[in-house]
């Protein structure tokens, strides 16, 4: 693999940091640095064809190894559904994170925010908050 230059691997660092606040390089920022390193490659010494083929193989690896953990994310997500529609007509008693409890029965199950919300009663609650189903 070739060198990057000071420079460039510190302006990669500020761009990553920018738009990834978490410092995280995913795939985006992995092809961001990939093309930045054949910019700035030196000429009179380009990048080895194994070299490329090797980041280029990287970075294949990368985009799969991300889909399938959005694939197994989904996947988590639609069981958590599935389960918590299961629960409607189901009696079930809850510990909020608060400290508050209750019980009831499970009357529908909704998605706010991105969180699965069962309403019990008059209560929105969420899977996780559950302690006892009958």
């Amino acid at each position: 693999m070739s060198s990057v230059t000071p420079t460039t691997a510190g302006a990669l660092g500020t761009a990553a940091a920018g738009t990834n606040p978490n410092a995280i390089l995913g795939k985006d920022d992995f092809l961001k640095l990939l093309v930045t390193q054949l910019q700035h490659q030196d000429p009179m010494n380009p990048m080895d064809d194994k070299d490329f083929m090797g980041q280029m193989a990287q970075f294949s690896s990368l985009e799969q190894i991300t889909n399938l953990v959005e694939a197994t994310q989904q996947q988590a997500f639609s069981n958590q559904m599935s389960q918590a529609v299961g629960l409607i007509g189901h009696q079930v008693a809850w510990v909020a994170a608060d400290g508050t409890n209750g019980s009831g029965t499970a009357s529908k199950v909704s998605v706010s925010g991105g969180a699965i919300q069962i309403t019990v009663g008059d209560s929105q609650i969420t899977p996780d908050e559950i302690v006892q189903v009958s």
